[in-house]
C-alpha cells in the first residue's frame, strides 16, 4: 500500500506543500498560499497561509507523516499564554546590525565561532534578541519563550498555542526544532550540539532553560529518553526557575516530534488527523540539501529572493571571518552556508526599471558581451549580509555611451548577482570545503541567461536539477525518515551546462565591489 509523506516549505515569500509518495518521491498533489511582505511578521499569518495551502493541496487525511522547513533565524516571541508578544523580526531584518556588532566586540570573533560555528550579523536570532531587550525592554520582559518560524509551525500543528486558538494550550515545553535551525540561533554549539546558554543570555539578558525540563500536561511527543540531539540542561521536575525563557528541545534529525493524539483543525477548514506523525522539521537551506540529496563534494548556488551557495560536510567549518557560517545539517553533518540578501531580487528590480519579465530580461543580457564591456552592478539593493554592510546600496560602475543601454544593464544585473555568489563559493572553499559538483536551483536558474553566465563566471560546470521545490521535497524526505525509520532515495534528473571560464568578469566585479 502506497504511504504518502507531506513537506511543508515555509519561505519568507510564501508556504509550499508538496504530498509525495514516500517509497519514490513522486509528486501526488501540491499547494500554495502566499506570505505577507516585509522583514517584520505576525507568524500567525504563517499559520493562515499553511491551513490555506494545505487545504490547496487536497488536505493531510491519507498522509502519515509530515515535516515543516521554515525560513531560518526568525524571531518568535511568546509570552507564558502561548501569545505572540510581537511580530516575529525575519532573517532579512536589519534593525539589529548594532546590537550584532557589540555582541562580536563583547567576546570577540574567535570566541563566536568557536562556540557557534558563526560571527553574529543581523541575520541571527541572538541578535535580534539584544535588539529587543534594549529597544523593547517592556515586550522582552513578557517573553516566556523564543522559537524559530519552523519550531512554531510544528508546535501549532501539533495541537499547541493559546487556549482558545488550540485543542492542547499553551505548553510551551512542547516546543521542539532540530539541529539545522538551532545552529542559525547564535546560541547553539554545533559541534557540542547543544545550547550554550550563556550567549543566550548574552542575547536577551534572562537565563534560558531547555524545553522539557519540567512536568506539563501529557504530550505525545516526548521521548522517554534523552534525544540524542538535545542539550542536558534540564532541572529536577518542579525545580524550574520560572524566569528562565524556554527554548526548544532538539529532536533528533532522524526523530519525530510526536505522532498526534487527536485532530487538529488548521485555519481555512484543513485538519491535521489523528495519527498524523510530525517530523523534526528543519531550515530551509538544510530542507534544500535533503531534498537535493547533496553528499560531501556537491555544492548547491540557490538562487531565491535571497542567494545562498551551501553543501555538505562531516568535518568541523571555522571561518573566524565569518563569511561563512557552520551550520548543521539535516542528516548529522554539517553545512557550510554562505548567504547573500540580493539575488533574484535583482533582477526583478533591473527588470522593473526596464519594464521586463525575467526571461525577457535575460534574452537582453545574452545580446551583451562577458563582462558588459564594464559595466559592473553592485547589486546591494537592500544592504548585504555577505559581506557585512546591512547599511549599504547598489552601485552602477562603468557607464559610458557604449554601455549605457538595455542589453548592458541586464547583462550587469546577471553577472552582479551571480559574482557576489561566487565569491561566497570562493569562501566555502577556502575552509578547505572540496567542490566536485555544482548545482544551480532557485527560480532564477530556470533563465537561460542566469545559466549561461553562471557557467561563465564559476567558471566550471554547472548541473541544473529539473525544476521542483527542493525545500518541501527535503522536508517530504525528512518525513519519510519519521516515518519508515530509512532515509529514502528519490531520484533527480540533471542537465549540464559546460564551463565557459570568463575570470574577468569575477575581477572586475570584486575591484567595483571592494
Amino acid at each position: 500500500m502506497t504511504q504518502l509523506v507531506a513537506g511543508v516549505d515555509s519561505s519568507t515569500q510564501s508556504c509550499k506543500v508538496t504530498i509525495r509518495d514516500a517509497a519514490t518521491g513522486a509528486v501526488v498533489r501540491e499547494g500554495r498560499a502566499a506570505h505577507p511582505d516585509g522583514t517584520s511578521v505576525d507568524p500567525r499569518r504563517w499559520w493562515d497561509a499553511l491551513g490555506t495551502a494545505v487545504a490547496d493541496a487536497g488536505g493531510l487525511t491519507d498522509v502519515g507523516a509530515v515535516a515543516i522547513a521554515g525560513q531560518q533565524h526568525g524571531m518568535v516571541a511568546l509570552d507564558a499564554d502561548g501569545h505572540v508578544v510581537r511580530d516575529a523580526l525575519l532573517w532579512n531584518d536589519v534593525r539589529s546590525a548594532d546590537a550584532a556588532a557589540q555582541m562580536v566586540e563583547e567576546i570577540g570573533r574567535e570566541a563566536w565561532v568557536a562556540r557557534t560555528g558563526l560571527v553574529p550579523v543581523a541575520s541571527f536570532t541572538g541578535t535580534k534578541l539584544r535588539w529587543l531587550r534594549d529597544a523593547e525592554p517592556d515586550n522582552a520582559g513578557r517573553v516566556a519563550a523564543v522559537a524559530l518560524p519552523h519550531d512554531w509551525l510544528s508546535w501549532r500543528l501539533r495541537g499547541y498555542g493559546p487556549a482558545d486558538e488550540s485543542p492542547l494550550g499553551p505548553d510551551l515545553d512542547a516546543l521542539a526544532t532540530d539541529a539545522s535551525d538551532a545552529s542559525g540561533t547564535a546560541y547553539w554549539d554545533p559541534v557540542r550540539r547543544e545550547y550554550d546558554p550563556e550567549l543566550f543570555e548574552l542575547a536577551l539578558g534572562r537565563p534560558m532553560r531547555v524545553a522539557g525540563g519540567v512536568d506539563s500536561p501529557a504530550r505525545n511527543q516526548v521521548p522517554d529518553t534523552e534525544p540524542r540531539d538535545s542539550a542536558v540542561l534540564r532541572p529536577e521536575p518542579g525545580s524550574a526557575d520560572t524566569s528562565a525563557v524556554v527554548v526548544p528541545r532538539v529532536v533528533a534529525h532522524d526523530e519525530a516530534m510526536g505522532t498526534l493524539d487527536v485532530d487538529v483543525a488548521l485555519p481555512n477548514g484543513a485538519v491535521a488527523p489523528s495519527g498524523l506523525v510530525v517530523a523534526a522539521g528543519l531550515g530551509d537551506n538544510a530542507g534544500a540539501a535533503l531534498g537535493l540529496g547533496l553528499a560531501p563534494g556537491d555544492i548547491a548556488v540557490s538562487l531565491g529572493t535571497s542567494g545562498t551557495v551551501f553543501g555538505v560536510t562531516a568535518t568541523e567549518v571555522l571561518d573566524p571571518s565569518g563569511t561563512v557560517a557552520g551550520f548543521a545539517d539535516g542528516t548529522g553533518s554539517r553545512l557550510p552556508i554562505v548567504t547573500t540578501l540580493n539575488a533574484a531580487r535583482v533582477l526583478e528590480v533591473i527588470g522593473g526599471l526596464l519594464g521586463v519579465d525575467h526571461d525577457a530580461l535575460g534574452e537582453l543580457a545574452l545580446q551583451a558581451p562577458a563582462g558588459a564591456d564594464g559595466l559592473v552592478l553592485v547589486p546591494y539593493f537592500v544592504g548585504e549580509r555577505t559581506p557585512n554592510r546591512p547599511d549599504a546600496t547598489a552601485s552602477l560602475l562603468g557607464m559610458t555611451p557604449g554601455t549605457t543601454d538595455r542589453p548592458h544593464l541586464a547583462r550587469a544585473a546577471v553577472e552582479g548577482m551571480l559574482c557576489a555568489l561566487a565569491d561566497g563559493l570562493a569562501a566555502v572553499e577556502g575552509t578547505g570545503v572540496t567542490v566536485s559538483r555544482l548545482l544551480l536551483i532557485g527560480g532564477a536558474a530556470r533563465n537561460e541567461a542566469v545559466r549561461t553566465v553562471a557557467a561563465q563566471v564559476f567558471g566550471r560546470d554547472v548541473l541544473i536539477p529539473e525544476p521542483g521545490e527542493y525545500v518541501a521535497s527535503g522536508a517530504a524526505r525528512q518525513a519519510a525518515w519519521a516515518l519508515t525509520g530509512a532515509l529514502p532515495s528519490w531520484d533527480i534528473a540533471t542537465t549540464t551546462v559546460p564551463a565557459d571560464p570568463h575570470p574577468e568578469v569575477l575581477e572586475q566585479y570584486r575591484a567595483a565591489a571592494r
